[in-house]
């Protein structure tokens, strides 16, 4: 399927996106004015939402990696976490801002807040494009929410298909 041939509408445009990194972006700087921060981005979907959102704060701050994921090349969420990459930098005592596309099930962003909270950081909070509320089955939330959508298969902005679909500008679905 190439990219052209995507059914469903576009549910927001690159300039919602920009609109919403800024006005978090200028959120979590306040929020963090003063404190060592840490933006850790989950790969690969959140991406295109870390650049964004990091060019919106107003503050000294560190960035890492981390690639966790329950869903390998289906639609439907397996429920396993799985960390194929680790965080190289030390977040003892400093703030931790994950940076998500989008949250689902809440199974992996609960996971990795768990892990993180191991390494004794002062803080573990989360930044996601997307909300997914309807599905959700673990005991999280995000802290700094982009938009809520509904029960639909994302993809574009970095969320995926298969690996296919993240470079585009937008935040479309699949249809069935």
């Amino acid at each position: 399927m190439a990219v052209k041939e995507i059914k469903g509408k576009i549910l927001f445009t690159q300039e919602d996106i920009w609109k919403r990194a800024k006005e978090l972006g200028e959120q979590i700087t306040c929020d963090y004015a003063g404190k060592e921060l840490i933006l850790i981005g989950t790969l690969r979907g959140a991406v295109p939402w870390m650049a964004d959102i990091m060019k919106h704060i107003d503050l000294d701050l560190e960035i890492d990696f981390v690639s966790a994921s329950s869903y390998g090349s289906g639609t439907i969420s397996s429920g396993e976490v799985k960390i194929k990459k680790d965080i190289e930098l030390e977040i003892s005592g400093k703030e931790v801002l994950i940076i998500e596309d989008i949250i689902d099930t809440g199974n992996t962003l609960k996971a990795l807040k768990d892990y993180f909270y191991i390494k004794k950081p002062n803080s573990v909070k989360i930044c996601t494009l997307l909300d997914k509320p309807s599905r959700r089955t673990a005991d999280v939330k995000g802290d700094y929410i982009g938009f809520e959508v509904p029960d639909l298969f994302i993809v574009g902005y970095g969320l995926d298909f298969d690996q296919k679909y993240r470079n585009l500008p937008y935040i479309s679905y699949l249809e069935e």
